[in-house]
């Protein structure tokens, strides 16, 4: 009598209580009485939220495919009463249903687009299972697809394509990567090309340049060499003797060589030997009378004699030379009058002395002056 009058509930479930066959109430979650032999507890529903998985049911695409699909559904009883007595099982009404909206919406879409819009399906079907069910006492919750498998040939095509499709992309992207490669490079290439060539055509111009400088200078040095030896020549004003001596110091340069057997003798040499020991034959040309024009400067032959100084002794001694160089002057022209040398005058008149005219300013003889 006890255990029908006491009946203990658990935690989220929800008892349907009938008397005679006819339902009575329901009994919540903790310890509830009821009139035993009168009222029984006919079911114990599950008020939790529920999670049943159906197994993979073929569908058709748009295409004429055969997919299977494998579904999800998350569902919670929500009136007990309406759950128990609208439907005689609500979990298969549940799982047919499902199957049934699934071939509805996925025979609208081809398989590239079944397999692209999970998402699409998966809102599909719980709007539908949430409207059909709500009569139930059920409330869906969320539906989702775990696996759309295609037949073996079709995956096979699909992986033959991707793999195309890849190889593709492949090909391409290594394409563009050639393109760009080989644009950076003749970019590269030009823009070498234009500074090897810039820096090409200023080499040549300083290259060119610095000859030129080098070939003036070197033109410039040249005619001054000539013109100074050309000058030198004609104001030395050379004798036959020196022509001569310069064909003799040929001669040995001309017999140079073991291979020269025979050589030949200019007929100038000849000419020059007997300007050697006559002055009657004269060489074209050459002038009898060598007489140089300019003298070379040698500097004063008399020794430069320092100033008078403070010191006494040095001023004594200075003055005892120049009396014995006023004698000596007196000594070598009797005619001339003694006076104080000082050392710029002394220069001076041992220049004059060493002049073209004599002591008594008569001209000297060039020949004299060429036998000295």
């Amino acid at each position: 009598m006890l255990a029908k009058t006491v009946r203990i509930v658990p935690q989220a479930r929800a008892a349907i209580v009938e008397r005679f066959g006819k339902y009575k109430g329901t009994l919540p979650a903790g310890l509830n009485i009821v009139v035993p032999f009168i009222d029984k507890v006919r079911y114990l529903i599950d008020l939790r939220e529920q999670v049943v998985s159906f197994p993979p049911q073929p569908v058709i695409t748009e295409d004429n495919l055969v997919v299977s699909i494998d579904t999800v559904i998350y569902f919670q009883v929500t009136d007990p009463v309406a759950a128990t007595y609208e439907i005689a099982n609500y979990i298969q009404a549940v799982e047919q249903l499902t199957m049934t909206t699934l071939r509805n919406i996925v025979g609208g879409m081809d398989l590239e687009q079944t397999l692209t819009s999970r998402e699409e399906i998966n809102n599909g079907l719980r709007g539908v299972l949430d409207e059909a069910t709500g009569k139930w006492g059920i409330r869906v919750n969320r539906v989702e697809i775990k696996g759309i498998d295609p037949p073996p040939s079709i995956k096979d095509a699909m992986e033959k394509q991707m793999r195309a499709d890849r190889d593709k992309r492949a090909l391409i992207l290594s394409a563009e990567g050639q393109r760009q490669s080989a644009i950076l490079t003749a970019e590269g290439n030009k823009q070498s090309a234009i500074l090897n060539a810039e820096g090409e055509r200023e080499s040549q111009i300083l290259r060119a340049q610095a000859d030129r400088e080098a070939a003036i200078l070197r033109a410039q040095g040249e005619g001054q060499a000539i013109q100074t030896v050309f000058q030198a020549i004609h104001d030395g004003q050379p004798d036959q003797s020196l022509l001569a001596y310069q064909y003799l110091q040929m001669m040995p340069k001309i017999a140079e060589g073991d291979a020269n057997k025979v050589w030949v003798i200019p007929s100038e040499i000849t000419k020059a030997l007997e300007g050697l020991g006559s002055s009657i034959h004269e060489v074209a040309g050459i002038p009898r009378d060598a007489t140089p024009r300019t003298r070379v400067d040698m500097g004063p032959s008399e020794p430069q004699l320092p100033r008078s100084s403070d010191d006494p002794e040095t001023r004594a001694t200075s003055e005892a030379v120049q009396a014995a160089i006023a004698e000596a002057a007196n000594a070598a022209n009797p005619g001339r009058t003694a006076r104080s040398i000082d050392p710029a005058a002394t220069a001076t008149e041992t220049d004059g002395l060493q002049g073209p005219s004599g002591p008594a300013g008569e001209p000297t003889d060039p020949g004299a002056s060429a036998g000295q």
